[in-house]
């Protein structure tokens, strides 16, 4: 029974202005930064001690996935060029249904101005 009026005391102490910072919440995300900036040194620090001690799987890494990576790169500009071919031909294509609808409808007009042949059975 001792430890229920500290519990409540804590309880009471956290429910109060949950909304506002106190200086120990600001002290506190500090320290968590710091806390934050000291493991990623360290975890650089054991990455950077891996490396050096076995760098063979290090450069078979860098070779697997470099070349993945240059692959990736490769198919992506020839995707590219490929999209850039099929626009061209259809731009192309475009302008020879647009030329060759004009002509028709030029021969159309001539014809309609000529006296009518007579239809074919």
């Amino acid at each position: 029974m001792a430890n229920q009026p500290k519990n409540e005391n804590q309880q009471a102490a956290s429910s109060t202005n949950p909304i506002h910072k106190t200086e120990d919440d600001q002290v506190t995300s500090a320290t968590s930064v710091l806390d934050l900036k000291d493991s990623l040194v360290q975890q650089y620090l054991k990455i950077k001690e891996h490396a050096e001690t076995y760098p063979y799987v290090w450069a078979s890494y860098i070779v697997v996935y470099g070349g993945f990576a240059l692959w990736t790169g490769y198919r992506w500009r020839k995707l590219r060029r490929t999209e850039a071919s099929v626009r061209n031909l259809q731009e192309r294509l475009r302008k020879l249904v647009e030329a060759d609808e004009s002509a028709i409808s030029t021969k159309a007009v001539e014809k309609g101005s000529t006296p009518s042949e007579k239809p074919s059975k």
